[in-house]
C-alpha cells in the first residue's frame, strides 16, 4: 500500500486523472493509458471515475450560458455551438424517451460520441436538474468504467 504514495504512482494517478477530463478521450481513453503508465487497474479506472466526473456539474450548470455568449459574439465559434448542440439533439432520443435509464446507458456505452461530456450536454439541454442528472451520468461513468478496465485487463479474451 506504501507504494501507492510513492512520488511516481501519484504522478501516474494524476496524470490519469487529467487524461479522463479531456473531452472525447474521457474515461474510455484515461484507463488504458493509467494501466499502461503502469497503475493497478483499479487505481487507473477510480482516477478516471473522478477525473471524468469533475467537469460534469459545470456542463449541466453554464454550457447554455457559454453557448449563448459564443453565438451572440462569434459567428465561428457559433456554428461550432450550433454542432455541438445539434449533436447533442441527436443523441438525446434515449434520454427523451427513457428519461434517466436512458441518461445513465448513452453515457455507460464506451463507444465515440457518448460519455459523460455528451450526457451532461444532453442533460443541460433537456432542462435535467443536477441533482437528478449527476448521479445517473455516475452510473453511467461507473458501468463505462467497468466496461473498459475489463477490456483493458483482457477479460473479453475470456469469451
Amino acid at each position: 500500500m506504501l507504494e501507492w504514495f510513492s512520488e511516481t504512482a501519484l504522478r501516474q494517478t494524476l496524470g490519469t486523472l487529467l487524461v479522463s477530463v479531456v473531452p472525447v478521450i474521457e474515461l474510455r481513453g484515461a484507463i488504458p493509458i493509467g494501466v499502461a503508465l503502469g497503475l493497478h487497474p483499479f487505481w487507473a479506472m477510480l482516477a478516471s471515475i473522478v477525473g471524468n466526473m469533475l467537469p460534469v456539474p459545470f456542463i449541466i450548470l453554464f454550457v447554455r450560458h457559454v453557448f449563448t455568449w459564443l453565438k451572440r459574439h462569434s459567428s465561428l465559434l457559433g456554428r461550432l455551438v450550433q454542432k455541438l448542440e445539434d449533436k447533442a439533439h441527436n443523441k438525446s432520443a434515449l434520454v427523451v424517451k427513457y428519461r434517466a435509464i436512458g441518461l445513465c446507458l448513452l453515457v455507460a456505452v464506451p463507444f465515440p460520441g457518448t460519455g459523460a461530456w455528451t450526457g451532461s450536454l444532453v442533460a443541460a439541454l433537456l432542462d435535467i436538474p443536477l441533482r437528478e442528472a449527476v448521479p445517473t451520468i455516475l452510473l453511467g461513468v461507473v458501468i463505462a468504467g467497468l466496461i473498459v478496465t475489463g477490456v483493458t485487463c483482457g477479460v473479453i479474451t475470456i469469451f
